[in-house]
């Protein structure tokens, strides 16, 4: 199990490899500069994380979607450098994974050595096939400048960012990169590391290039940023321009455009878009948050698949992940994990493995219940974390065949104070048995098009699910509220 007192990053599993210097080529120069991996390093270990990124986040469960993205990113990359007949024939024979993750944040990123990712999320954003081309073709640029392999010469070992591209900054989450860092899993964290600008700027002249020569509409990648600014804007979070490791969202519709007409005037015909297939893809596809997997409400976490549900104490942060749970406190001094315990038959052995796996010899034990009802066990400790001690209480339950484990913590100065509030979600965690969250449905994109000339603001229903707004469906359109919609244009409607 991995260390989760640390309130730094630790990648200690994951850096395999000595970060000292080597030379090797470029797959976009041909020229050799100094690289903190090697090419056959890069590889494994985007094979190690990838791993981890598909167990912390799920990949959406849709063959049509994923067999269009094979396609679509697979001809995006047989234009790049990466499959060049003048490029060293390492590169040219490396296999590229292209996954969808189930996450209904809106984004893309890539792991060294040929590994990219989209979102759900991301896919409901755009609005054609030239769109996601774009960002693939960013993506793939992030692969073939081997950026990942040029910042880990610039970064510390507890630093050493491995993984980024991001198309979005950490900003979207609702909650701080840095807790995001501190409490997310080695691939959560590796995810929000961040490229410099430069090489944020580098990838995005690399997929318009990328796409054009695939015949892509490649000014289309400037309304996607457009939206991006949009969505920025609204959440009131978007940091300033020169603190960004991105490039601003309207600078790169500004920039994205030109780079697009550089590559025509170079004879790169420039004409598919394929809106009426994309919209088709991705009717009916997952928006937002599934309720499925967990979600808060009125003061509870419900998880309707698994049949539970807990209080969330007042004010604390939620992150719900495929593989956690977790609760921070709004001072950002205590934390609650949930995980299943997949490698325990009980309650107790689960405890007790936890306390054995971290060395710790000296604990509180005793049996416990959720709920009145529930079997439970429990320990409270204190370890040392650096130049502080932290107090950690660790409940495990057994419910519908399986262990469930929490790990609480907090400042051993404050963990008395915090205990109460740790056992008044633990020991609360109960059988789920409302009907209505029992069958609760995902929201979903109703994809049709408009009869006649109307506004967008007069296509919305009346009432939308799952608190959504109208303001946000027009951003997922590309329109406002105002806007006229032609005759015969596809729109996005969610429905529950």
């Amino acid at each position: 199990m991995k260390q989760l007192f640390s309130l730094l990053p630790s990648f200690i599993a994951i850096l395999l490899f000595s970060s000292s210097c080597v030379v090797q080529e470029s797959p976009i120069t041909g020229t050799k500069r100094a690289y903190a991996y090697s090419w056959d390093q890069e590889i494994e270990l985007g094979r190690q994380v990838d791993r981890e990124i598909v167990a912390e986040y799920g990949l959406y469960d849709d063959e049509v979607i994923d067999e269009y993205i094979q396609e679509l990113s697979t001809a995006v990359l047989e234009n790049s450098h990466m499959r060049r007949e003048d490029t060293a024939e390492q590169f040219r024979e490396t296999e590229f994974t292209f996954r969808v993750l189930d996450s209904p944040v809106i984004n893309a990123f890539a792991l060294p050595g040929g590994y990219v990712y989209i979102t759900r999320g991301l896919m409901a954003h755009m609005n054609n096939e030239a769109q996601l081309a774009v960002v693939i073709g960013h993506e793939i640029g992030h692969v073939a400048a081997r950026h990942a392999s040029q910042r880990g010469l610039q970064q510390t070992l507890g630093q050493l960012a491995v993984v980024g591209g991001a198309i979005l900054g950490q900003e979207f989450l609702g909650i701080s990169g840095e807790s995001i860092l501190n409490l997310s899993s080695q691939a959560a964290q590796l995810i929000f590391l961040s490229y410099s600008r430069s090489h944020e700027r580098e990838s995005d002249r690399l997929g318009v290039e990328y796409a054009a020569k695939t015949g892509y509409a490649a000014e289309e990648g400037a309304a996607f940023f457009t939206s991006l600014k949009r969505i920025s804007d609204r959440s009131g979070q978007a940091l300033p321009n020169l603190l960004s490791t991105h490039p601003d969202p309207g600078e790169r519709e500004q920039t994205i455009p030109r780079l697009a007409d550089e590559w025509r005037e170079r004879g790169h015909e420039q004409t598919v878009r394929n809106t009426d297939k994309y919209m088709q893809m991705i009717d009916g596809i997952i928006y937002g948050d599934n309720p499925r997997d967990g979600f808060r409400e009125d003061g509870y976490y419900y998880h309707p698949d698994l049949e539970f549900l807990f209080p969330v104490p007042e004010n604390w942060h939620l992150i719900n992940q495929p593989a956690q749970v977790v609760l921070v406190s709004p001072d950002s001094d205590a934390v609650m994990i949930l995980r299943i315990d997949q490698e325990s038959n009980s309650a107790q052995e689960s405890v007790r493995s936890f306390l054995a796996n971290n060395n710790i010899e000296q604990a509180d034990e005793q049996t416990a219940q959720s709920s009145g009802t529930i079997p439970a066990y429990e320990a409270n400790f204190s370890i040392q974390d650096g130049e502080q001690t932290l107090g950690v209480n660790v409940f495990a339950l057994e419910y519908g065949e399986r262990v469930y484990r929490f790990i609480n913590y907090s400042a051993e100065q404050q963990f008395d104070d915090f205990k109460p509030t740790f056992d008044g979600t633990t020991r609360s965690f109960n059988v789920l048995r409302n009907d209505r969250i029992l069958n609760i449905q995902p929201v979903r994109l109703q994809i049709t098009q408009t009869d006649r000339r109307v506004r967008f603001r007069d296509l919305m229903p009346n009432q939308l699910p799952m608190n959504i707004d109208p303001e946000e469906i027009a951003i997922v359109n590309q329109v406002h509220l105002d806007d006229m919609i032609e005759a015969g244009s596809w729109v996005k409607i969610p429905v529950q």
